[in-house]
């Protein structure tokens, strides 16, 4: 894909997540594939105000909207001219618009579908002050958020992750680091839960969720996604689950409360194999219509908050701990599993049959 280079306008040493304006710039046009250009480009640019910083998804869509400026508060942001891109970045240093530019005010209101966090909203652009950081800082956390996600995720800990990854960033802190102390608490839980000290291990599991957050954040926000620490936490999400359901029928010896041979073995091959489907089911509507079974239809995104993933099931597990009963909550969990992973399959074939029928597979989002 051809992109205009990128010339930036103006200096600002003032820093969010530790980053200056034209840090981070640089930062997000090398993930999107852009050129910073040292100087004027002879034709088309997209000239970048570093008074400003802005959700990734703007500069995307700068660069395919040529002949637009992206303005707030009547000042140009981000503009995509055809040539002389030196006059341009002169009038943008003086806040106005270049000449023959369409303007796009910021304030009108204009929604973008990111189908990486499954939403659709009107991404931030502040001005990058000493006294606007916290709310620069605020934004572009909560800009980072997944539109669709669990309820603990989504309602329970973003202002407890906020303050994490603010402290993380502040300390120097890598995502992979935050990763890697997340994996030992997960590992920590498996064994306290394989001891049947419930209680601790979910402390500890809470730790390491939290932390499951907070290290997505601070690489969105630091811009400092990796491919390794990309496949190290979203390949620890996929595996440990069943583990930690087996370390949990495990410790109901320990505990007092102990199942059956037979019905644990039934209970952890409910759990793993309708995890595993359910995965399968998830991967399959990918591949047919190439977007998220949960971003289908807006029951799809409200069942999301509460299908029988780690986040959820813990919530089972949790309840069934206040009446001493680990046993039930076990339990719980392999019929909740099977209930999410029926209403997948339905959606599965309903989506199917629809598709089959001529009827277009788009999202509700879009």
């Amino acid at each position: 894909m051809n992109r205009p280079p990128i010339l930036p306008v103006g200096t600002n040493d003032t820093r969010a997540w530790g980053l200056t304006a034209a840090e981070r710039l640089r930062r997000i046009a090398d993930v999107q594939g852009f050129e910073v250009a040292a100087s004027a480009p002879a034709g088309a640019a997209l000239l970048v105000d570093l008074g400003h910083v802005f959700d990734p998804a703007w500069l995307g869509y700068a660069a395919d909207h040529p002949g637009v400026a992206i303005t707030r508060d009547g000042r140009p942001v981000l503009a995509h001219v055809a040539g002389d891109a030196a006059a341009a970045a002169d009038a943008m240093a003086r806040g106005q618009v270049p000449a023959g530019l369409t303007t796009l005010a910021i304030e009108s209101g204009i929604q973008l579908n990111n189908h990486e966090l499954r939403k659709r909203e009107a991404p931030f652009l502040l001005p990058l002050t000493p006294a606007g950081v916290p709310a620069v800082e605020r934004a572009s956390y909560y800009g980072a958020y997944k539109g669709v996600t669990d309820l603990l995720t989504k309602y329970l800990w973003p202002e407890l992750a906020f303050h994490l990854t603010r402290l993380a960033a502040k300390i120097g802190m890598t995502p992979n680091m935050v990763t890697a102390v997340g994996a030992a608490c997960c590992v920590a839980a498996f064994f306290l839960f394989w001891e049947g000290n419930y209680w601790a291990g979910m402390a500890v599991g809470f730790v390491f969720m939290v932390l499951d957050t907070v290290d997505g954040k601070l690489a969105r926000c630091t811009v400092t996604s990796s491919k390794i620490g990309d496949i190290a936490d979203h390949g620890l999400d996929l595996v440990h689950p069943p583990f930690w359901w087996w370390a949990w029928l495990a410790g109901l010896d320990d505990y007092g409360t102990p199942l059956a041979m037979g019905e644990m073995q039934i209970v952890l091959a409910v759990i793993v194999l309708g995890y595993v489907i359910g995965r399968f089911v998830e991967g399959a509507f990918l591949g047919a219509w190439g977007m998220h079974i949960h971003v289908w239809q807006r029951v799809d995104s409200w069942f999301r908050l509460i299908t029988a993933r780690r986040n959820p099931n813990m919530v089972i597990l949790f309840g069934a701990m206040l009446f001493g009963r680990p046993d039930l909550g076990i339990v719980g969990v392999a019929v909740w599993t099977v209930v999410s992973l029926v209403f997948h399959l339905v959606r599965l074939a309903q989506a199917g049959i629809a598709s089959a029928a001529g009827r277009p597979i788009t999202s509700w989002l879009s």
